[in-house]
């Protein structure tokens, strides 16, 4: 099995607990996660199956799309319902229209700091695991894009948002700034994630029947980067990727690029999904030596 697996994660498992699952599921050992979610959370949770476990990295560049609850009014250590408070409840009593106000100012690039729990790397160790051992250390803020707060709910000392935002965003760290900003303190007490990328709830296996209908619902590795330019070769050029070799204009039927352009993908003539490419040797206008451009073969999915 080579592909994408969405799971609707459900509260309480980890990512890792999903991966075991669907490791023992299908009898396979390459899986991997695009981007965990806390066990807490539920939602969206992409795997990456057999040879897509090599596209990985490019999977996770899209922007996300979150549901959460914020309890505001209670600020706690972990900025989620899991942690201690961090002092007494404050009343929550503020106008539509200056929570919304503190939604603006928490939208677009912003930087924000991670959480003292989260997966961040401090001298070569997770924060969650000094942060449990009660050392303090520097969070320094990272630059991220929140591209919209839309108020769902807003009842009492709880709210409901959709947040979609670029990846390394934390919901958890934006409940909490938006409780500073409303001068009450706030922490996340639910988050769903409805989208990552290109993959949403719709392409999404229920937990429940994860054994009986994953391998149904496989996005295979031909949908998979749908809007990344494509190349197609025929078997000269499959032979050539097999051995690593670089493709030149000969070996390619059709698509090659006239001029320098980003990363392509490259199938065969069936529309397979064969590697993924970037073009070498376009000069820029101007005297240069004669040099035959290339499609440099980064990731190639078939087997030596």
């Amino acid at each position: 099995m080579n592909g994408v697996l969405v799971v609707d994660k459900p509260a309480g498992p980890t990512s890792h607990d999903v991966v075991d699952r669907v490791r023992a599921a299908f009898g396979m050992r390459r899986v991997g996660h695009t981007g965990t979610l806390d066990p807490f959370a539920s939602g969206v949770l992409p795997l990456c199956l057999g040879k897509a476990t090599r596209l990985a990295s490019h999977l996770t560049r899209g922007d996300k799309l979150y549901r959460a609850a914020v309890r505001l009014g209670s600020a706690t250590t972990t900025d989620d319902l899991t942690g201690q408070p961090l002092g007494p409840p404050r009343a929550a009593t503020f106008s539509t229209e200056r929570l919304r106000v503190a939604c603006d100012e928490l939208t677009g690039a912003i930087h924000q700091r991670p959480p003292a729990y989260s997966a961040k790397r401090i001298d070569g160790q997770r924060a969650h695991q000094l942060a449990r051992r009660g050392v303090v250390f520097e969070r320094a803020a990272v630059l991220v894009t929140v591209h919209a707060i839309d108020i769902l709910r807003n009842d009492a000392d709880t709210i409901e948002i959709e947040v979609r935002c670029s990846p390394g965003t934390y919901i958890r760290a934006l409940g909490r700034d938006l409780g500073e900003a409303l001068g009450v303190g706030g922490h996340l007490i639910a988050l769903r994630r409805l989208a990552s990328g290109p993959f949403t709830l719709a392409d999404a296996v229920p937990w429940e029947r994860l054994p009986d209908e994953g391998p149904q619902r496989l996005i295979p590795l031909a949908r998979l980067l749908p809007d990344w330019p494509a190349v197609r070769v025929g078997q000269d050029g499959v032979a050539a990727l097999r051995h690593g070799r670089e493709l030149t204009r000969r070996l390619v039927l059709e698509g090659f690029p006239d001029a320098p352009s980003g990363p392509l993908r490259v199938l065969d003539q069936t529309g397979e999904l064969l590697a993924l490419a970037s073009p070498r040797g376009f000069l820029a206008e101007g005297p240069h030596p004669a040099v035959e451009p290339t499609l440099h073969p980064d990731t190639v999915l078939l087997d030596a």
